[in-house]
């Protein structure tokens, strides 16, 4: 699939400088970001790439405020999220952010369509029947919405999830190991999924992966190693990604 990267047209939703992460003291200090320079466009998939260590799950935590940076700003959508108190990030969380995780964090006791509603029905807003039509065709899920996550499938449970983070229209949505758990056909249809999200949707994503296919499907790969930003690659291809992950 050919796409045009937007990255020089789009104003950036998500701007990181100088983000540093330390933990521990002393001997046993570990640097687990030194310096990050980010900045995510505005309606577009992102993919973050790296080995094990590099920092992949630390960035996206601390941009989010999951865990407070040690140096640096992070900004989302002009919010200066590392100015936030606790009570600022949670609000920030629920209005702006759609979260996709791997582990689907459904509530096993309501239905796929009160799961989906969920985040919206806890903010006390109104929700869009056709935002909600529109995203629950696109995720084929209008056969399943009155089924239980037990259930579901772990692919239809892992699309109960995207379509929950999305239902709202967050600033951006942060995937972290998305298809984790999914075996390949379902890590297609979540990807392809994701990608329309982006496409119909104009939603900004973020996802994190260590998957060459699942990065495909992205406008752009940033690749981490040793806490750092080492490369970028625009249109992304399988086999462009495994080169670039070859010589980090």
């Amino acid at each position: 699939m050919w796409r045009v990267s937007l990255a020089a047209v789009s104003t950036p939703i998500v701007r990181v400088a100088g983000l540093h992460k330390t933990y521990g003291r002393g001997d046993a200090q570990v640097h687990a970001l030194r310096g990050i320079d980010l900045e995510i466009p505005r309606g577009e998939l992102t993919a973050i790439m790296g080995p094990s260590g590099s920092g992949k799950s630390t960035l996206m935590h601390c941009v989010v405020g999951l865990e407070k940076a040690s140096q640096g700003r992070v900004e989302i959508d002009d919010k200066v999220v590392t100015d936030m108190s606790q009570r600022q990030l949670t609000r920030l969380r629920r209005d702006s952010i759609g979260f996709i995780f791997q582990a689907y964090n459904l509530v096993p006791t309501l239905s796929a369509e009160e799961n989906i509603c969920l985040p919206a029905r806890i903010a006390r807003r109104p929700i869009d029947r056709a935002r909600f039509e529109a995203i629950v065709q696109t995720m084929g899920l209008a056969d399943r919405l009155d089924h239980r996550p037990a259930e579901l499938s772990g692919g239809q449970q892992q699309r109960v999830a995207c379509a929950r983070a999305l239902l709202t229209g967050p600033d951006v949505v942060f995937a972290d190991e998305p298809t984790g758990n999914l075996d390949s056909s379902a890590s297609e249809q979540l990807l392809s999924f994701i990608r329309a999200s982006v496409d119909d949707f104009e939603q900004t994503v973020v996802m994190v992966t260590h998957e060459p296919d699942a990065a495909a499907y992205a406008d752009r790969v940033i690749f981490l190693a040793d806490g750092t930003i080492r490369s970028e690659l625009v249109s992304p291809t399988r086999d462009t990604v495994l080169d670039a992950l070859r010589e980090l």
